[in-house]
C-alpha cells in the first residue's frame, strides 16, 4: 500500500528549490496530497456553502445588531451583494445558501435553499436550543448540501445574530474552561456589552449544567441549527474524500464537534484563519491547528475560507508541475566540506 504523505513528501523535496524554501505551501501541499491519495492534488472545483439560522438568544441583547439583519443579510447574499458574494467571485466558487432556520421564514429566492429545522432556536438561557430530533435534522442538511455540491474543495460558512454566543458555550463546555476566557465583541460590541453577554452564557451554563460531558447534549442545548450543518456537511465531505476549508470561531467550534463526534473528519479540515474572537486561538490548540491566515477577520460567512483559496491551488500546482532536480537537470545542493 503507498504511504501517500512519504511520497508527496519525497516529491515536494526534489523540486528545484532549496529544501523547505515554500515554507508552509509545502506541508499544505503534502496534506492534499496524503488526503487525496495522489502526487497530482487539484482542489477544483470549489464550492461555497453559507448556511443561515436565527438563535433565541439574540433577543436578550447579545448581539450590536437585531436579530431581522439574519434574514437581511440572506436576501443581500441572494442579490449578491455581501462579501462572501465578492469573494466567491473572486476564486470563481458557485455559492449556495441553505436556511435552516431563519426566524419568520423567506421568501422563495434565488441560490437560497430552503430546509428550515425550526424558526430560530430556543433562548438557551432558558431552555435547550433545539430538541434531539432538530438537531438530527440540522445536520442531516448540512450532510445533503456537502453531498449535492459535486466539489472537491468546500467553502463553509454561516449567517446568524447570535451564533457567536453559541459558539462560545459550546467552547466553554467542552473545553472546560470559563466564558470570561473565550467570549468576544462578535458583530462590535463594547467592554460593557461583551461583559453583559458573557454573563448570559454563563447562565445558560448554568441552567444546562457541564455534565455530562457529551457533544449531542452540548449541541441540543447550545447550538445553532447553521452550526450543527456546519458538523453535518463536514462529516460527509471527509466520507465522501472532499477538502473543507474551515473559516473562523464558529465553523472552527463546529469542527471541534465533528472531530469529537467523528475523529476520521480531522484529516479532511483545513484550516484557513485565526479569527480576532479571543476564543478562536485556544480553539485551534485544541485541534492542533495552524491557520493559513492572521488578518483580524471577525465576519463570518466563509470569508476568510475563501480567501485561503488561492493558497490551496498554488500548493497543488506547486506539487503537480513544479520540475524535479532530475527533470530539470540542475544540480542539487552540497553540503560543504
Amino acid at each position: 500500500m503507498t504511504n501517500w504523505r512519504a511520497a508527496a513528501q519525497h516529491a515536494i523535496e526534489n523540486k528545484t528549490k532549496p529544501l523547505g524554501a515554500l515554507g508552509r505551501l509545502e506541508a499544505l501541499a503534502v496534506d492534499i496530497a496524503a488526503f487525496q491519495q495522489t502526487l497530482e492534488p487539484f482542489v477544483d472545483p470549489v464550492r461555497v456553502i453559507v448556511f443561515a439560522a436565527d438563535h433565541g438568544i439574540a433577543t436578550a441583547g447579545v448581539s450590536a445588531y437585531p436579530q431581522a439583519v439574519t434574514a437581511e443579510m440572506v436576501r443581500n447574499f441572494a442579490r449578491g451583494g455581501a462579501a462572501i458574494n465578492v469573494l466567491a467571485r473572486q476564486i470563481d466558487a458557485p455559492l449556495e445558501v441553505v436556511d435552516v432556520g431563519v426566524l419568520g421564514g423567506l421568501e422563495p429566492l434565488p441560490n437560497v435553499v430552503s430546509a428550515r429545522c425550526g424558526f430560530g432556536t430556543e433562548n438557551m438561557i432558558e431552555r435547550p436550543a433545539m430538541s434531539a430530533v432538530q438537531l438530527e435534522l440540522a445536520l442531516a442538511v448540512g450532510r445533503d448540501a456537502a453531498l449535492r455540491s459535486e466539489a472537491r474543495l468546500l467553502v463553509l460558512g454561516e449567517m446568524g445574530i447570535g451564533n457567536t454566543s453559541a459558539a462560545t458555550a459550546l467552547a466553554a463546555v467542552w473545553l472546560e474552561m470559563p466564558v470570561a476566557a473565550l467570549v468576544g465583541p462578535g458583530t462590535g460590541l463594547a467592554a460593557e456589552g461583551v461583559a453583559r453577554k458573557a454573563a448570559l452564557i454563563e447562565s445558560a451554563i448554568e441552567r444546562a449544567g457541564r455534565a455530562p460531558r457529551d457533544p449531542l447534549r452540548y449541541l441540543a442545548e447550545f447550538a445553532g441549527f447553521e452550526i450543527a450543518a456546519l458538523i453535518g456537511a463536514m462529516h460527509a465531505a471527509s466520507e465522501r474524500g472532499v477538502l473543507v476549508l474551515v473559516d473562523g470561531f464558529i465553523a472552527s467550534v463546529a469542527a471541534l464537534y465533528a472531530c469529537a463526534l467523528q475523529p476520521s473528519c480531522r484529516s479532511a479540515l483545513v484550516f484557513a484563519h485565526r479569527s480576532a474572537e479571543p476564543g478562536h486561538r485556544r480553539i485551534l490548540q485544541e485541534l492542533d491547528a495552524h491557520p493559513l491566515l492572521d488578518l483580524g477577520l471577525r465576519l463570518g460567512e466563509g470569508s476568510g475560507a475563501a480567501l485561503a483559496v488561492p493558497l490551496l491551488r498554488a500548493a497543488c500546482a506547486i506539487l503537480r508541475d513544479m520540475a524535479s532536480f532530475e527533470a530539470a537537470q540542475v544540480s542539487r545542493a552540497s553540503d560543504p566540506a
